[in-house]
């Protein structure tokens, strides 16, 4: 009867997975960033108008426009194949991240985050790009009085997780115990 004990439980699955797989747990970051981003571009469609700024403080205004580009509105002319390359990258980048958590050691929490974030931009734009043919942008700040690119909720995720990646490359910064 040795064989029964080493059989595959739902409770054994589990914890081989968590112990295992243990920062596939921060997936849930992506989710809640898809989420929101596609929300928000709702309401930006529902309550702007296309280039028309909203000041809501002196540095920031609700500002819709679309992007057929990459970041700043890189190739945006290009005549519509940069819409497929960019769903393409897209995806195999999505692909990669979730790959790489997954392969993630359990103190690598901080990379685990940063990559969610990353993750859950890439596919709120690239839900945008695929049923639209653009993304919807609809923050701008300014600069002084210089306006930057307007951007989106999965702009900044994207940004913030680029940040928090670099700052978890550094030798012990954002690694957690694992005692």
């Amino acid at each position: 009867m040795a064989w029964v004990s080493n059989a595959a439980t739902p409770e054994r699955v589990s914890q081989t997975m968590n112990a295992t797989r243990p920062q596939l747990k921060w997936l849930w970051i992506s989710l809640l960033v898809i989420v929101l981003d596609q929300a928000a571009k709702q309401i930006a469609e529902s309550q702007l108008t296309p280039h028309q700024p909203v000041n809501l403080l002196p540095y920031f205004d609700w500002y819709l426009t679309y992007n057929t580009g990459a970041a700043f509105s890189f190739l945006a002319n290009a005549g519509g194949w940069q819409r497929w390359l960019f769903t393409v990258i897209a995806i195999v980048i999505s692909l990669i991240i979730v790959q790489w958590i997954y392969k993630l050691p359990r103190d690598e929490t901080l990379t685990a985050i940063s990559l969610s974030l990353i993750l859950g931009g890439a596919i709120g734009n690239l839900i945008d790009r695929v049923y639209l043919g653009h993304v919807i942008d609809y923050i701008q700040i300014w600069l002084g009085s210089y306006p930057w690119p307007a951007f989106n909720i999965a702009d900044a995720a994207i940004f913030v997780g680029a940040v928090l990646l670099i700052l978890s490359s550094f030798t012990g910064f954002g690694k957690t115990s694992t005692e």
